[in-house]
């Protein structure tokens, strides 16, 4: 069965996210910024959503967790949450 493990950074806001993701690919650390923004309690980890299978979180969330590529942040993704930015840190198939 297929598993992945990811991390992300929730924030209510579009644009903010886009600003978020761009400080992510000018060399900010991910889990720094998590930590500092993120509005999901997983924040506190640094974003860590630890390891999940397909159908446990909202589904415009798992679609991009079990076909983007490893190591590349993602997004924003639209949730009823909010806005994510993700990155899939592992993923079995």
């Amino acid at each position: 069965m297929a598993e992945a493990s990811a991390r992300h950074i929730l924030v209510d806001d579009e644009a903010f996210c886009e600003e978020l993701k761009t400080k992510i690919t000018g060399g900010e650390d991910f889990a720094d910024l998590a930590k500092a923004h993120s509005s999901c309690p997983s924040g506190k980890s640094g974003g860590d959503l630890g390891t999940f299978g397909p159908g446990q979180m909202v589904k415009e969330f798992d679609a991009v967790v079990f076909s983007a590529p490893v190591n590349e942040v993602q997004g924003p993704v639209k949730t009823q949450f909010g806005y994510h930015l993700l990155e899939v840190t592992s993923r079995t198939d």
